[in-house]
Protein backbone atom coordinates (compact mmCIF):
# COMPACT_ATOMS: atom_id res chain seq x y z
CA UNK A 1 0.00 0.00 0.00
CA UNK A 2 1.67 3.66 -1.07
CA UNK A 3 2.30 5.84 2.14
CA UNK A 4 -0.37 8.82 1.96
CA UNK A 5 -0.48 11.24 4.28
CA UNK A 6 -3.04 11.42 6.78
CA UNK A 7 -4.76 14.88 6.09
CA UNK A 8 -7.16 16.42 7.98
CA UNK A 9 -11.22 15.75 7.40
CA UNK A 10 -10.21 13.54 4.33
CA UNK A 11 -11.76 10.10 3.28
CA UNK A 12 -8.39 8.65 3.61
CA UNK A 13 -9.67 5.45 0.73
CA UNK A 14 -10.65 8.48 -1.84
CA UNK A 15 -7.46 10.21 -1.07
CA UNK A 16 -5.69 7.25 -1.94
CA UNK A 17 -7.54 6.67 -5.42
CA UNK A 18 -7.57 10.80 -6.68
CA UNK A 19 -4.27 12.22 -4.89
CA UNK A 20 -4.05 15.49 -3.04
CA UNK A 21 -4.02 19.16 -4.81
CA UNK A 22 -0.43 20.56 -4.40
CA UNK A 23 -0.31 24.47 -3.75
CA UNK A 24 3.31 25.94 -4.04
CA UNK A 25 2.98 29.75 -3.70
CA UNK A 26 1.03 32.05 -3.10
CA UNK A 27 1.01 35.97 -2.91
CA UNK A 28 -1.55 38.16 -1.45
CA UNK A 29 -4.95 37.36 -2.27
CA UNK A 30 -3.46 34.27 -4.88
CA UNK A 31 -2.23 30.83 -4.70
CA UNK A 32 -1.17 28.80 -7.86
CA UNK A 33 -0.97 25.02 -7.36
CA UNK A 34 1.58 22.36 -8.94
CA UNK A 35 -0.12 22.56 -12.72
CA UNK A 36 0.63 26.56 -12.43
CA UNK A 37 -3.64 27.54 -12.27
CA UNK A 38 -3.56 31.08 -10.52
CA UNK A 39 -6.70 30.54 -7.96
CA UNK A 40 -7.95 33.45 -5.87
CA UNK A 41 -8.17 32.48 -2.59
CA UNK A 42 -11.53 33.76 -1.03
CA UNK A 43 -11.41 31.55 2.35
CA UNK A 44 -8.39 33.07 3.65
CA UNK A 45 -6.22 29.55 3.88
CA UNK A 46 -8.33 28.35 6.30
CA UNK A 47 -10.17 32.25 7.93
CA UNK A 48 -6.68 32.81 8.53
CA UNK A 49 -4.53 34.64 6.05
CA UNK A 50 -6.05 37.86 7.08
CA UNK A 51 -3.05 39.94 5.98
CA UNK A 52 -2.90 37.99 3.00
CA UNK A 53 0.71 35.77 1.86
CA UNK A 54 4.14 37.12 1.26
CA UNK A 55 4.24 39.76 4.22
CA UNK A 56 8.12 40.03 4.44
CA UNK A 57 7.51 41.39 7.68
CA UNK A 58 6.54 38.17 9.69
CA UNK A 59 9.35 36.51 7.29
CA UNK A 60 12.00 39.08 9.01
CA UNK A 61 10.71 38.38 12.62
CA UNK A 62 10.18 34.69 12.50
CA UNK A 63 14.05 34.81 11.01
CA UNK A 64 15.24 37.42 13.61
CA UNK A 65 13.73 35.29 16.49
CA UNK A 66 15.00 32.02 15.29
CA UNK A 67 18.64 33.55 15.21
CA UNK A 68 17.78 35.47 18.47
CA UNK A 69 15.98 32.33 20.54
CA UNK A 70 14.34 30.05 18.36
CA UNK A 71 12.47 28.40 21.76
CA UNK A 72 11.96 28.03 25.06
CA UNK A 73 8.71 27.24 27.51
CA UNK A 74 6.76 29.11 29.41
CA UNK A 75 6.54 26.48 32.37
CA UNK A 76 7.09 27.17 35.98
CA UNK A 77 7.18 31.41 35.97
CA UNK A 78 9.02 31.46 32.87
CA UNK A 79 8.68 33.74 30.29
CA UNK A 80 10.27 35.17 26.67
CA UNK A 81 10.53 38.84 25.34
CA UNK A 82 8.04 38.23 22.69
CA UNK A 83 5.34 36.65 24.81
CA UNK A 84 5.38 39.87 27.27
CA UNK A 85 5.34 42.56 24.54
CA UNK A 86 2.54 40.47 22.76
CA UNK A 87 0.25 39.93 26.00
CA UNK A 88 0.61 43.58 26.13
CA UNK A 89 -0.11 44.56 22.50
CA UNK A 90 -2.98 41.78 22.93
CA UNK A 91 -4.56 43.90 26.12
CA UNK A 92 -4.29 46.98 23.98
CA UNK A 93 -6.16 45.90 21.25
CA UNK A 94 -8.76 43.72 23.07
CA UNK A 95 -11.66 45.20 25.19
CA UNK A 96 -11.05 46.98 28.05
CA UNK A 97 -12.02 44.00 30.43
CA UNK A 98 -9.21 41.96 28.97
CA UNK A 99 -5.55 42.54 30.90
CA UNK A 100 -4.55 38.50 30.70
CA UNK A 101 -3.62 36.36 28.13
CA UNK A 102 -3.03 32.44 28.58
CA UNK A 103 -1.32 31.64 25.40
CA UNK A 104 -1.74 27.76 23.34
CA UNK A 105 -0.91 26.38 20.59
CA UNK A 106 -4.48 26.51 18.35
CA UNK A 107 -7.62 27.23 18.63
CA UNK A 108 -8.59 23.74 19.29
CA UNK A 109 -6.02 23.93 22.36
CA UNK A 110 -7.62 27.39 23.67
CA UNK A 111 -11.12 25.98 23.90
CA UNK A 112 -9.76 23.48 26.11
CA UNK A 113 -8.04 25.74 28.24
CA UNK A 114 -11.61 27.16 28.23
CA UNK A 115 -13.22 24.15 29.95
CA UNK A 116 -10.61 23.50 32.14
CA UNK A 117 -9.97 27.60 33.53
CA UNK A 118 -14.32 27.65 33.31
CA UNK A 119 -14.38 24.87 35.57
CA UNK A 120 -11.84 25.92 38.34
CA UNK A 121 -12.89 29.18 38.47
CA UNK A 122 -16.29 27.34 39.49
CA UNK A 123 -14.29 25.38 41.55
CA UNK A 124 -12.48 28.26 43.67
CA UNK A 125 -15.68 29.92 44.15
CA UNK A 126 -16.66 26.97 46.05
CA UNK A 127 -19.42 26.08 43.03
CA UNK A 128 -17.79 22.60 42.12
CA UNK A 129 -20.94 21.17 40.90
CA UNK A 130 -20.94 24.13 38.43
CA UNK A 131 -19.49 22.66 35.13
CA UNK A 132 -22.11 22.36 32.85
CA UNK A 133 -21.24 24.36 29.15
CA UNK A 134 -23.73 25.16 26.96
CA UNK A 135 -23.06 25.71 23.51
CA UNK A 136 -24.84 24.79 19.80
CA UNK A 137 -25.67 22.75 17.15
CA UNK A 138 -23.39 23.21 13.94
CA UNK A 139 -20.76 25.17 16.23
CA UNK A 140 -17.18 24.64 15.56
CA UNK A 141 -15.30 24.77 18.36
CA UNK A 142 -12.24 22.63 17.37
CA UNK A 143 -11.43 19.08 16.82
CA UNK A 144 -9.45 17.49 20.06
CA UNK A 145 -11.54 16.32 22.98
CA UNK A 146 -13.43 18.84 24.45
CA UNK A 147 -12.90 21.14 21.53
CA UNK A 148 -15.31 18.73 19.60
CA UNK A 149 -17.52 18.49 22.35
CA UNK A 150 -18.17 21.97 22.73
CA UNK A 151 -18.76 21.90 19.06
CA UNK A 152 -22.01 20.78 17.68
CA UNK A 153 -20.96 18.95 14.31
CA UNK A 154 -22.85 15.34 14.16
CA UNK A 155 -20.29 14.16 12.09
CA UNK A 156 -17.78 14.86 14.77
CA UNK A 157 -19.83 13.42 17.84
CA UNK A 158 -20.19 9.83 16.15
CA UNK A 159 -16.82 9.76 15.90
CA UNK A 160 -15.16 8.83 19.41
CA UNK A 161 -17.50 8.89 21.79
CA UNK A 162 -18.03 12.59 21.91
CA UNK A 163 -19.50 14.79 23.57
CA UNK A 164 -17.63 14.55 26.77
CA UNK A 165 -19.90 14.73 29.83
CA UNK A 166 -21.64 18.27 30.97
CA UNK A 167 -21.64 19.34 27.58
CA UNK A 168 -25.03 20.15 26.07
CA UNK A 169 -25.99 21.88 22.65
CA UNK A 170 -29.09 24.36 21.86
CA UNK A 171 -29.98 24.82 18.44
CA UNK A 172 -28.18 27.64 16.39
CA UNK A 173 -30.13 31.16 15.23
CA UNK A 174 -30.10 30.02 11.80
CA UNK A 175 -33.25 32.56 10.77
CA UNK A 176 -33.26 31.05 7.16
CA UNK A 177 -33.93 27.52 7.67
CA UNK A 178 -35.48 27.98 11.27
CA UNK A 179 -37.34 31.13 11.37
CA UNK A 180 -38.00 32.04 8.07
CA UNK A 181 -40.35 28.88 7.69
CA UNK A 182 -42.44 30.09 10.66
CA UNK A 183 -43.13 33.27 9.57
CA UNK A 184 -41.08 35.12 11.94
CA UNK A 185 -38.76 38.12 10.89
CA UNK A 186 -35.01 37.75 11.74
CA UNK A 187 -35.21 40.43 15.11
CA UNK A 188 -38.31 38.07 16.23
CA UNK A 189 -36.22 35.11 15.83
CA UNK A 190 -33.47 36.18 17.16
CA UNK A 191 -35.02 36.95 20.54
CA UNK A 192 -36.80 33.18 20.06
CA UNK A 193 -33.31 31.61 19.43
CA UNK A 194 -31.79 33.47 22.21
CA UNK A 195 -34.17 32.09 24.78
CA UNK A 196 -33.42 28.74 23.81
CA UNK A 197 -30.26 28.99 25.89
CA UNK A 198 -32.65 29.89 29.44
CA UNK A 199 -34.72 27.11 28.56
CA UNK A 200 -31.88 24.89 28.32
CA UNK A 201 -30.56 26.74 31.51
CA UNK A 202 -33.94 26.00 33.38
CA UNK A 203 -34.15 22.60 32.67
CA UNK A 204 -30.05 21.36 33.41
CA UNK A 205 -30.65 23.96 36.78
CA UNK A 206 -28.76 27.52 36.99
CA UNK A 207 -26.89 26.20 39.83
CA UNK A 208 -25.14 23.62 37.70
CA UNK A 209 -24.51 25.88 34.63
CA UNK A 210 -21.08 27.04 33.68
CA UNK A 211 -20.63 29.24 30.78
CA UNK A 212 -22.22 29.51 27.30
CA UNK A 213 -19.75 29.25 24.67
CA UNK A 214 -20.39 31.14 21.12
CA UNK A 215 -18.95 31.76 17.71
CA UNK A 216 -20.18 35.40 17.00
CA UNK A 217 -20.85 34.31 13.49
CA UNK A 218 -20.62 30.56 13.00
CA UNK A 219 -18.24 29.93 10.38
CA UNK A 220 -17.55 26.69 9.48
CA UNK A 221 -21.24 26.00 10.48
CA UNK A 222 -21.72 27.57 6.81
CA UNK A 223 -21.07 31.80 8.14
CA UNK A 224 -24.58 31.49 9.90
CA UNK A 225 -25.05 35.60 11.15
CA UNK A 226 -27.34 36.15 13.32
CA UNK A 227 -30.05 38.64 14.07
CA UNK A 228 -29.16 41.93 15.56
CA UNK A 229 -30.96 40.67 18.09
CA UNK A 230 -29.98 37.86 19.49
CA UNK A 231 -26.38 38.23 20.89
CA UNK A 232 -27.72 41.41 23.07
CA UNK A 233 -30.32 38.64 24.28
CA UNK A 234 -27.86 36.33 24.75
CA UNK A 235 -25.41 38.54 27.20
CA UNK A 236 -29.26 39.30 29.34
CA UNK A 237 -29.14 35.68 29.98
CA UNK A 238 -25.86 35.18 30.82
CA UNK A 239 -26.08 38.35 33.48
CA UNK A 240 -29.06 36.82 34.86
CA UNK A 241 -27.87 33.69 35.88
CA UNK A 242 -24.55 34.75 36.53
CA UNK A 243 -23.00 32.48 33.85
CA UNK A 244 -19.49 33.51 32.45
CA UNK A 245 -19.92 33.95 28.72
CA UNK A 246 -16.80 32.67 26.18
CA UNK A 247 -16.87 34.55 22.64
CA UNK A 248 -15.11 32.29 20.29
CA UNK A 249 -13.03 34.30 18.26
CA UNK A 250 -10.84 31.73 16.41
CA UNK A 251 -12.36 33.43 13.09
CA UNK A 252 -13.94 36.30 13.84
CA UNK A 253 -11.01 38.41 15.41
CA UNK A 254 -8.19 40.40 14.22
CA UNK A 255 -10.70 42.33 11.80
CA UNK A 256 -12.67 39.85 10.12
CA UNK A 257 -15.99 41.46 10.71
CA UNK A 258 -15.02 45.25 10.64
CA UNK A 259 -13.94 45.46 14.01
CA UNK A 260 -11.15 44.11 15.83
CA UNK A 261 -13.31 41.47 17.53
CA UNK A 262 -16.43 39.97 16.43
CA UNK A 263 -17.88 40.39 20.03
CA UNK A 264 -17.86 44.22 19.56
CA UNK A 265 -19.37 43.84 16.57
CA UNK A 266 -22.54 41.80 17.94
CA UNK A 267 -22.29 43.67 21.10
CA UNK A 268 -21.00 41.36 23.86
CA UNK A 269 -18.74 41.70 26.85
CA UNK A 270 -17.46 38.32 27.48
CA UNK A 271 -15.65 36.81 30.22
CA UNK A 272 -12.97 35.11 28.14
CA UNK A 273 -12.50 35.02 24.35
CA UNK A 274 -10.49 32.36 22.29
CA UNK A 275 -8.21 33.42 19.74
CA UNK A 276 -6.14 31.93 16.76
CA UNK A 277 -5.58 32.00 13.14
CA UNK A 278 -5.19 36.00 12.82
CA UNK A 279 -3.22 36.42 15.22
CA UNK A 280 -0.38 35.70 13.19
CA UNK A 281 -2.66 35.18 9.54
CA UNK A 282 -1.67 32.14 10.17
CA UNK A 283 2.35 31.75 9.38
CA UNK A 284 2.99 30.03 12.09
CA UNK A 285 0.89 28.00 14.55
CA UNK A 286 -0.30 30.30 17.59
CA UNK A 287 -3.75 30.26 19.85
CA UNK A 288 -4.63 31.65 23.28
CA UNK A 289 -7.69 32.74 25.53
CA UNK A 290 -7.98 36.13 27.04
CA UNK A 291 -8.69 35.77 30.88
CA UNK A 292 -11.80 38.88 31.84
CA UNK A 293 -11.09 40.92 34.54
CA UNK A 294 -14.07 38.52 36.40
CA UNK A 295 -11.73 35.25 36.25
CA UNK A 296 -8.69 36.45 36.56
CA UNK A 297 -9.19 38.17 39.83
CA UNK A 298 -10.44 34.67 41.18
CA UNK A 299 -6.99 33.06 39.54
CA UNK A 300 -5.08 34.97 40.87
CA UNK A 301 -6.02 35.91 44.18
CA UNK A 302 -7.15 32.36 45.08
CA UNK A 303 -5.97 29.87 42.34
CA UNK A 304 -2.24 28.50 43.70
CA UNK A 305 -0.92 26.72 40.56
CA UNK A 306 -3.58 25.91 37.64
CA UNK A 307 -2.00 22.56 36.32
CA UNK A 308 -3.09 22.99 32.46
CA UNK A 309 -0.53 23.85 29.38
CA UNK A 310 1.66 23.00 26.53
CA UNK A 311 4.67 22.56 25.44
CA UNK A 312 4.17 25.52 22.92
CA UNK A 313 2.47 28.01 24.74
CA UNK A 314 4.24 31.65 24.34
CA UNK A 315 6.39 29.93 21.57
CA UNK A 316 8.74 32.75 21.12
CA UNK A 317 9.07 32.48 16.91
CA UNK A 318 5.17 32.42 17.22
CA UNK A 319 4.65 35.38 19.52
CA UNK A 320 7.24 37.74 17.22
CA UNK A 321 5.34 36.49 14.24
CA UNK A 322 1.94 37.28 15.85
CA UNK A 323 3.62 41.02 16.73
CA UNK A 324 4.52 41.60 13.56
CA UNK A 325 1.22 40.66 12.50
CA UNK A 326 -0.90 42.78 14.69
CA UNK A 327 1.58 45.88 13.92
CA UNK A 328 0.90 45.52 10.00
CA UNK A 329 -2.89 45.33 10.69
CA UNK A 330 -2.47 49.11 12.39
CA UNK A 331 -0.43 49.91 10.29
CA UNK A 332 -1.76 49.50 7.22
CA UNK A 333 -5.71 50.40 9.09
CA UNK A 334 -6.91 47.09 7.76
CA UNK A 335 -9.88 46.56 9.99
CA UNK A 336 -11.11 50.37 9.06
CA UNK A 337 -10.58 49.43 5.95
CA UNK A 338 -13.14 46.80 6.66
CA UNK A 339 -15.29 48.18 8.30
CA UNK A 340 -15.50 51.51 6.38
CA UNK A 341 -14.96 49.91 2.61
CA UNK A 342 -14.22 46.80 1.28
CA UNK A 343 -17.28 45.12 3.78
CA UNK A 344 -20.02 47.19 2.42
CA UNK A 345 -18.97 47.03 -1.11
CA UNK A 346 -18.82 42.96 -0.30
CA UNK A 347 -22.27 43.51 1.18
CA UNK A 348 -23.28 45.34 -2.05
CA UNK A 349 -22.34 43.26 -4.48
CA UNK A 350 -23.16 40.13 -2.64
CA UNK A 351 -26.68 41.48 -2.23
CA UNK A 352 -27.18 42.01 -6.26
CA UNK A 353 -26.24 38.22 -6.19
CA UNK A 354 -30.00 37.69 -5.35
CA UNK A 355 -31.21 38.09 -9.02
CA UNK A 356 -29.30 34.91 -9.53
CA UNK A 357 -32.54 31.72 -10.13
CA UNK A 358 -30.06 29.36 -7.78
CA UNK A 359 -29.89 32.45 -4.69
CA UNK A 360 -32.28 32.23 -2.26
CA UNK A 361 -30.50 33.84 0.35
CA UNK A 362 -27.30 36.17 0.52
CA UNK A 363 -25.65 37.79 3.46
CA UNK A 364 -22.20 39.33 4.77
CA UNK A 365 -20.28 40.53 7.98
CA UNK A 366 -17.64 42.70 6.81
CA UNK A 367 -15.36 39.71 5.20
CA UNK A 368 -17.63 36.77 5.28
CA UNK A 369 -20.15 35.81 3.65
CA UNK A 370 -22.59 33.72 2.36
CA UNK A 371 -25.18 32.01 -0.39
CA UNK A 372 -27.88 29.84 0.04
CA UNK A 373 -28.73 27.76 -2.98
CA UNK A 374 -32.86 27.04 -3.58
CA UNK A 375 -34.31 24.67 -5.94
CA UNK A 376 -36.87 27.03 -5.49
CA UNK A 377 -35.79 30.98 -4.65
CA UNK A 378 -39.80 32.20 -3.71
CA UNK A 379 -40.78 29.26 -1.86
CA UNK A 380 -36.90 28.52 0.15
CA UNK A 381 -37.24 25.32 -1.01
CA UNK A 382 -33.83 23.17 -0.61
CA UNK A 383 -32.47 20.90 -3.11
CA UNK A 384 -32.79 16.98 -2.17
CA UNK A 385 -29.57 16.06 -0.25
CA UNK A 386 -28.25 13.52 -2.24
CA UNK A 387 -27.88 16.19 -5.15
CA UNK A 388 -24.98 17.84 -2.86
CA UNK A 389 -25.57 21.24 -5.07
CA UNK A 390 -22.97 22.51 -2.74
CA UNK A 391 -20.24 20.00 -3.81
CA UNK A 392 -21.74 20.66 -7.19
CA UNK A 393 -20.90 24.44 -7.23
CA UNK A 394 -17.44 23.88 -5.30
CA UNK A 395 -16.06 21.63 -8.33
CA UNK A 396 -17.08 24.21 -10.97
CA UNK A 397 -15.24 26.98 -8.45
CA UNK A 398 -12.11 24.68 -8.29
CA UNK A 399 -12.55 24.34 -12.01
CA UNK A 400 -12.57 28.17 -12.57
CA UNK A 401 -9.88 29.62 -10.39
CA UNK A 402 -11.71 30.79 -7.25
CA UNK A 403 -11.89 29.06 -3.80
CA UNK A 404 -15.19 28.75 -2.13
CA UNK A 405 -16.36 26.59 0.46
CA UNK A 406 -19.68 24.05 0.35
CA UNK A 407 -21.11 23.95 3.43
CA UNK A 408 -24.51 22.05 2.63
CA UNK A 409 -25.93 23.98 0.18
CA UNK A 410 -24.41 27.13 1.53
CA UNK A 411 -21.34 28.80 -0.02
CA UNK A 412 -19.09 30.63 1.35
CA UNK A 413 -16.28 32.85 1.76
CA UNK A 414 -14.38 34.81 4.29
CA UNK A 415 -11.34 36.57 1.74
CA UNK A 416 -8.34 38.32 2.88
CA UNK A 417 -8.21 41.40 4.91
CA UNK A 418 -5.97 43.03 2.20
CA UNK A 419 -8.97 42.09 -0.73
CA UNK A 420 -9.20 45.35 -3.08
CA UNK A 421 -12.35 46.26 -4.61
CA UNK A 422 -11.23 45.82 -8.13
CA UNK A 423 -10.52 42.06 -6.60
CA UNK A 424 -13.66 41.86 -5.30
CA UNK A 425 -15.24 42.49 -8.24
CA UNK A 426 -13.02 39.68 -9.87
CA UNK A 427 -14.48 37.47 -7.67
CA UNK A 428 -17.84 38.22 -8.19
CA UNK A 429 -17.55 37.55 -11.83
CA UNK A 430 -15.97 34.36 -10.64
CA UNK A 431 -19.24 33.75 -8.41
CA UNK A 432 -21.55 34.56 -10.53
CA UNK A 433 -19.89 32.09 -13.80
CA UNK A 434 -20.29 29.35 -10.91
CA UNK A 435 -23.26 29.50 -10.26
CA UNK A 436 -24.53 29.91 -13.57
CA UNK A 437 -22.51 26.84 -14.26
CA UNK A 438 -24.32 25.19 -11.25
CA UNK A 439 -27.55 26.33 -12.60
CA UNK A 440 -27.26 24.96 -15.89
CA UNK A 441 -26.24 21.64 -14.34
CA UNK A 442 -29.38 21.70 -12.57
CA UNK A 443 -31.26 22.63 -15.53
CA UNK A 444 -30.13 20.10 -17.16
CA UNK A 445 -30.21 17.00 -14.51
CA UNK A 446 -33.72 18.00 -13.88
CA UNK A 447 -33.22 19.04 -10.57
CA UNK A 448 -34.85 22.00 -10.63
Amino acid sequence: MPSISCTPFTDFGALAKKGSRIIERADNIYLWDSDGHKILDAMSGLWCVNVGYGQQALVEAATAQLQQLPFYNAFFQTATPPAIELAELLAEVTPPQFQHVFFAGSGSEGNDTVVRMVRRYWDLLGQPERKVIISRNNAYHGSTMAGASLGGMGGMHAQGGLPIPDITHIEQPYWYELGRPKGLSRDEFGLVAARWLEERILAVGPGRVAAFIGEPIQGAGGVIIPPATYWPEIQRICDKYGILLVSDEVICGFGRTGNWWGCETLGTQPDLMTFAKGVTSGYIPLGGVMVGERVARVLVEQGGEFNHGYTYSGHPVACAVALANIRLIQRERLVEHVRDDVGPYLAQQYAALMDHPLVGDAETCGLMGALVLARDKVAGTPFASEVEIGMVCRGHCFANGLIMRAVGDRMIIAPPLVISRAQIDDMMVLIRRCLDLTWADAQAKGWV
